[in-house]
């Protein structure tokens, strides 16, 4: 930046600078706490009611906190979306309806760009949520539920960079999203949705949504010959079938390791009955076993699949290892 006058300080201790910073911060945060009281409360239960979207603003460094707690409370179970208010100005108020919510995020309370947008939101008479520094700033005096995030400092060594200011706003917004997280009851089911392509999403998969099933499931009856149990086992690919019952019941299995054992003892397949070759008491799980869970099973026991059983005890599908990998399981 040759523009600036700077004037460096070499000697200056980073690491005594650095853990300033963060305690300065810490502090902070832990000062919100006494604040959480019925205001909280009511905020929360406003934004809980709502039959929209929860519309989230801020500018500058509050407009990129805002965009995080919209983010966090979409993917917790509340739909929510950030507008700039510049472009509210200019048009983005027509994405907001008389069903929404609006959160506002403004340390001092008083940053023009918002304070224009008050009447359009009034016209609309949606609740406002304030999350602001200044009880009695314009923003904090108009919205239906204040929150107050001041601080008594900011960690910036100028006193100037929005620091310790914006950690607060966040912090209250991650206690917001979350308060509504469990007021609606949201799920591990519901996280897994709402991150389909994430490490976290993939944690949360079950048996069900990816194992084989219907016509890709493997299976013959007791009195099938070994040789026509293999072609079924090629036919699928998964290295194994079951062996059912008239009404779906499991009564084995007969895998590849099990054809290896079979042919060391010279059985005649053409004329073997898989009754007489099968695995007795195979793995079984259900389809709403966590896939984690499943390839835990599979490692403990050195095996490459199981046999996905319902609450009737009739099987359903088959995980195989290739199924979990595939999908990112680890």
């Amino acid at each position: 930046m040759p523009n600036l006058s700077l004037k460096p300080k070499p000697h200056t201790d980073v690491c005594a600078l650095a853990k300033h910073v963060v305690q300065t911060e810490a502090e902070a945060v832990q000062a919100l706490a006494a604040r959480i009281d019925a205001s909280f409360v009511d905020a929360c239960q406003c934004l809980l009611n709502v039959q929209g979207r929860i519309i989230v603003m801020g500018v500058g460094k509050s407009g990129h906190i805002a965009r995080k707690v919209a983010a966090t409370l979409a993917s917790t179970g509340s739909p929510a979306f950030y507008i700039h208010p510049a472009e509210a100005s200019h048009g983005d108020t027509g994405m907001i309806t008389t069903q929404d919510a609006v959160v506002i995020i403004s340390y001092s309370g008083e940053t023009p760009e918002l304070l224009v947008l008050l009447p359009a939101l009034a016209h609309l008479k949606v609740p406002i949520v304030a999350l602001t520094g200044a009880t009695d700033s314009t923003i904090a005096r108009y919205a239906n539920y204040h929150l107050d995030v001041s601080v008594t400092r900011e960690a910036c060594p100028l006193g100037l960079a929005p620091t310790t200011s914006t950690t607060t706003a966040l912090a209250m917004g991650d206690a917001l999203a979350l308060s509504l997280l469990e007021l609606r009851g949201f799920t591990a089911e519901g996280f897994a949705f709402a991150h389909p392509g994430g490490s976290l999403g993939r944690q949360l998969l079950k048996v069900g949504d990816l194992m084989s099933k219907g016509d890709a499931l493997p299976k013959v009856v007791l009195n099938t010959r070994l040789s026509d149990a293999l072609w079924e086992m090629s036919r699928q690919g998964l290295g194994m079938t079951t062996v059912l019952d008239d009404v779906g019941h499991l009564l084995g299995i007969f895998t590849d390791g099990d054809l290896r054992r079979t042919l060391d003892q010279d059985v005649d397949i053409k004329n073997t009955v898989i009754e007489t070759v099968m695995h007795t008491h195979p793995k079984t799980t259900t389809d709403t076993t966590l896939a984690t869970q499943a390839l835990q099973i599979m490692e403990a026991f050195k095996i490459t699949s199981l046999v996905v059983l319902n609450a009737e005890n009739c099987v359903v599908g088959i995980i195989h290892i290739h199924h979990l990998l595939r999908a990112g399981v680890r």
